[in-house]
């Protein structure tokens, strides 16, 4: 059993656990209908590294993100609608790096890392006491020793079976270190809130540059999930398929805000004085909005704004997602997308490290293949990717799964681009993933076997909590 397999069982089995005890009442996710075809279009602002600007270089921009993508009427009919749920800025004068897997991740995220002069800030579920998550803190302490304030913040479901050792070490040598609702009744700071879990992965260094994405520091992700050796030995360990960004610009000081504001929400320590906001420079011509959700919110932004893209989709949706046991309303989406013409596809895990997801939602397969959308499953490594892409155009990378955790329990966090380059970028990825991955054809699926139709259904009666 890996590391991440052991938590998500633990986390499970605490949150029965403390339902039982506690008698917590389930929450449910409220009722979202974009009002679409009858918005009235309004300019959308942006805010680039000089603040907010006009009305007339908004609108420039935003034409040219809408030349050479699909033919789309996105911006016009979803950026009013995200911008009125959402609240946090598009940004302007962004530089966005799609990274691929581990290796490339880490290498980025270590280079910066060394490269700090001023401050580390870092929130992550898991960090292991493997060699990559030593690696890790030998680069941070290596920093502190150096006089860069770092700031550790970490969930305590997902480390916890990191030796306390591995933190105090890094405490005792001035990191800042917090832990995200303890899993400790008796440590917890504000009350006893174990269901609701920091999922979040952020670096940011010197509030100039951040990373964020589905990837955990853990030596799970050491290997690359596209060597041909890996895919020609099904007997070989299967590596992890993630990915990730690492942005510059402006919105990289709404990174920071999340971050600190997650601190101050578990009444962390005051923080060292730092340049946490240094004048920003526009680095690139990408366009990003920074979205972070949490469970004490009236709704899962990150929820609401997906269901607005998918809802204002004319040509394309492709998603691609670990963990996938959606509520009713994504349902719907995806199934009306697809009735109105939109070539919905889905690449979704062949392998994974969770038993009760993974059934849970193959028992919507048969719906959804029923209803135009097509399926594949990501053969020869264990999927945890977070992304969409609508349009060729608007395009969403973050630690949000699609199931009712990610949306109701968990503060997660994803990015926004919008225009062409970056869609090519994105719907290149999801087509090399998808020349790996194998379809789910209808007439086959619906003659599956009994004990797949059990497990199906037995993973549906817990969806709600995965």
């Amino acid at each position: 059993m890996s590391a991440l397999t052991f938590r998500r069982a633990l986390a499970l089995g605490l949150v029965l656990i403390a339902t039982g005890l506690l008698g917590l009442s389930c929450s449910s996710l409220p009722s979202f209908v974009p009002d679409i075809a009858h918005r009235p279009a309004r300019p959308v602002p942006l805010e680039g590294a000089g603040g907010p600007l006009s009305a007339a270089q908004s609108g420039a921009i935003l034409q040219r993100l809408q030349r050479g993508g699909e033919p789309t009427d996105i911006f016009s009919r979803h950026l009013a609608l995200e911008e009125a749920i959402v609240g946090s800025p598009l940004t302007t004068g962004n530089a966005v790096r799609l990274l691929q897997d581990g290796p490339a991740t880490y290498r980025a995220m270590l280079g910066a890392i060394a490269a700090a002069r001023d401050h580390i800030n870092l929130e992550t579920y898991i960090l292991d006491d493997d060699a990559i998550g030593r690696q890790f803190a030998q680069a941070l302490l290596a920093k502190q020793a150096q006089g860069v304030q770092v700031n550790l913040l970490r969930d305590s479901a997902g480390t916890f079976g990191t030796p306390a050792a591995f933190f105090q070490r890094l405490s005792e040598a001035g990191v800042q270190v917090l832990e995200f609702n303890p899993v400790n009744p008796l440590t917890a700071r504000d009350g006893w809130q174990w269901n609701q879990r920091d999922h979040r992965k952020l670096l940011i260094v010197d509030g100039r540059i951040a990373f964020l994405g589905g990837i955990n520091i853990s030596s799970v992700y050491s290997g690359g999930s596209f060597g041909k050796a890996r895919q020609a030995d099904p007997d070989a360990a299967l590596a992890w398929r993630d990915t990730d960004l690492q942005l510059q610009g402006p919105v990289v000081a709404e990174l920071q805000k999340l971050f600190l504001a997650a601190w101050e929400s578990q009444h962390g320590p005051p923080l060292p004085p730092r340049d946490y906001f240094p004048p920003l420079q526009a680095m690139g011509t990408q366009v990003v909005r920074a979205i972070g959700s949490s469970p004490e919110e009236a709704f899962s932004l990150i929820y609401a704004t997906l269901l607005s893209a998918i809802g204002s989709a004319e040509t394309s949706v492709r998603i691609t997602n670990a963990y996938f046991a959606p509520d009713p309303q994504l349902l719907d989406a995806l199934l009306a997308a697809a009735a109105r013409g939109v070539d919905v596809v889905l690449i979704l895990p062949a392998h994974t490290d969770s038993w009760l997801v993974f059934h849970a939602g193959r028992s919507h397969y048969a719906k959804l293949l029923r209803g135009g959308v097509r399926i594949f499953e990501r053969r020869g490594v264990v999927l945890h990717s977070k992304t969409a892409l609508v349009d060729g155009v608007w395009a969403t990378v973050g630690s949000t799964n699609l199931d009712w955790r990610s949306f109701l329990h968990n503060h997660e966090l994803n990015a926004v681009m919008l225009g062409a380059d970056f869609g090519q970028q994105l719907q290149a990825m999801f087509d090399r993933d998808l020349a790996l991955s194998d379809a789910i054809e209808l007439a086959a699926w619906e003659r599956r076997s009994p004990a797949l139709h059990l497990q199906e259904w037995f993973g549906r009666l817990w969806e709600y909590w995965l």
